[in-house]
C-alpha cells in the first residue's frame, strides 16, 4: 500500500506523541526513583558515572518497554482527540476516506511499536537488566535474599532426585540431605546424610556423616562414611536468585530455564511462564489498545480532551488490573499461565471490536 499524505501525517502524530509521552513519564519515574535510592547510592559510595551509565541507562529502556502499551494508548487518545476537536476527523471522513481506511496508519504505527517492543523485551532488555541487577546487588541490596523454602525436592537430571529439609544460603549448607537414583522407575541407590556443604575451594559439595544403600534387585549393600566430596548439577547460586532474575534472560535462555525448572520440579515455575508469555502478549496488546483509543477519541464528547484522557486512562488501568488478577489466579494454580496472560487480550479484543462497530463512521 502506497502511503498518502494523510497516512504520513497520522504516523508522524502517533509516533511523535508516543516518544514524547515516554520521555515525559520516564523523566518523572527517574526523579522518583532517584529520590528513593539516593541514600543507598551515597552510603555505598556509588559514583555518578556508575549511577548514570550502569543503573539509569539500563533502567530507562526497561521502564519504557514495561509500560509501552499504556504509553501507546495515551498517545492515541491524546493526538486523536485533538484531531477530533479541530474537526480534522470530520474533514477526513467527509473527504471520502472511510473509517476503516483511516485505521491503516494507526495499525502501521502500532506494528512498528509492537515489533520494537518484542525485539527489545526478548533480546536487548534482558542484557540491560543483567547489568542493572548487578549494580543493585552491589549498591542497593545489602545482603542476598533469604532462602526460606523447606522440604526442598529437586530432580537434578532424569532419574536423580535430591531432597533437603532446609537450606541456608549464608553458610551454603543443606540439612537432612538425601540423594536418590532411579533406573526405569526402580530405586537403585539412596544416599542419606546429616548435611551437605558447598566447598568453594574445589567447587564441589562435601557430604558429611552419610550412609549409602545400593540396591541390586533383592540384595542391598550399605556403606558409611564421615566425609565425601561429589559433583552435583546443583549450585549455591540457585538458592540466592531473586524472582526477577528471569527478566535478565533472553527468549531462548528463559525457555531453557523454564524447562530446567520443570525437570527439577520447581514450585514457582508459573512465575517464569507468565514472564515468557507476556513477552509475546504485550506487543500484541498494542494493536488492541490502539483500536480502543481511536474509537474512544475520534468523536467529540462532553468534557473535551480531558474527558477522552480520563476515559482512556480508566480503560487502560482496568486492562492492567485485569492482567494482574488473571496472573494471580495462575500463580494460585487455578488457571493455565498461557490462558491467564492472554485472557485480558482476548476480552479487550472483543471490547475493541464492539467499540469499532459502534464508532460513528
Amino acid at each position: 500500500m502506497l502511503f498518502k499524505k494523510l497516512d504520513i501525517y497520522i504516523i508522524k502524530k502517533f509516533l511523535g506523541t508516543y516518544v514524547f509521552s515516554i520521555i515525559i513519564i520516564i523523566l518523572i519515574a527517574v526523579i522518583f526513583d532517584l529520590s528513593e535510592k539516593i541514600d543507598d547510592f551515597m552510603e555505598n559510595d556509588a559514583s555518578f558515572k556508575e549511577v548514570a551509565f550502569e543503573y539509569y541507562l539500563n533502567f530507562i529502556p526497561y521502564f519504557a518497554i514495561l509500560f509501552s502499551p499504556l504509553f501507546t494508548f495515551i498517545s492515541v487518545i491524546f493526538f486523536t482527540s485533538k484531531m477530533a476537536y479541530n474537526t480534522e476527523i470530520i474533514a477526513i471522513l467527509s473527504s471520502g476516506v472511510s473509517f476503516r481506511r483511516m485505521l491503516w496508519p494507526y495499525f502501521f504505527s502500532a506494528f512498528i511499536i509492537a515489533g520494537f517492543v518484542y525485539v527489545m523485551s526478548n533480546y536487548f532488555i534482558p542484557q540491560a537488566n543483567a547489568e542493572r541487577f548487578e549494580f543493585e546487588e552491589k549498591y542497593i541490596h545489602s545482603r542476598p535474599p533469604n532462602f526460606r523454602d523447606r522440604n526442598i525436592h529437586k530432580q537434578l537430571e532424569p532419574g536423580l532426585f535430591v531432597y533437603m529439609e532446609s537450606y541456608s544460603n549464608t553458610s551454603n549448607i543443606g540439612y537432612k540431605f538425601s540423594l536418590e537414583k532411579f533406573d526405569e522407575g526402580k530405586l537403585v541407590s539412596k544416599l542419606m546424610a546429616d548435611y551437605v556443604r558447598w566447598d568453594s575451594t574445589i567447587n564441589k559439595w562435601n557430604i558429611r556423616n552419610y550412609y549409602i544403600r545400593d540396591i541390586d534387585g533383592v540384595e542391598e549393600e550399605i556403606s558409611r562414611g564421615s566425609s565425601l566430596d561429589t559433583t552435583l548439577n546443583m549450585y549455591p547460586g540457585e538458592f540466592r536468585q531473586r524472582e526477577n532474575i528471569v527478566e535478565a534472560m533472553s527468549h531462548n535462555e528463559l525457555k531453557e530455564y523454564i524447562n530446567k525448572q520443570k525437570m527439577q520440579g520447581a514450585t514457582n515455575v508459573v512465575l517464569f511462564q507468565i514472564e515468557f508469555y507476556k513477552r509475546i502478549s504485550n506487543p500484541f496488546s498494542t494493536f488492541i489498545l490502539t483500536l480502543i483509543g481511536l474509537t474512544v477519541s475520534s468523536r467529540k464528547i462532553r468534557g473535551g480532551i480531558g474527558g477522552h484522557i480520563g476515559l482512556g486512562l480508566a480503560l487502560s488501568f482496568s486492562y492492567l488490573l485485569f492482567m494482574q488478577f488473571s496472573s494471580q489466579f495462575a500463580i494460585g494454580g487455578k488457571l493455565n499461565p498461557l490462558l491467564a496472560v492472554w485472557i485480558p487480550n482476548i476480552l479487550y479484543a472483543f471490547i475493541a471490536y464492539f467499540m469499532y462497530k459502534m464508532a460513528p463512521k
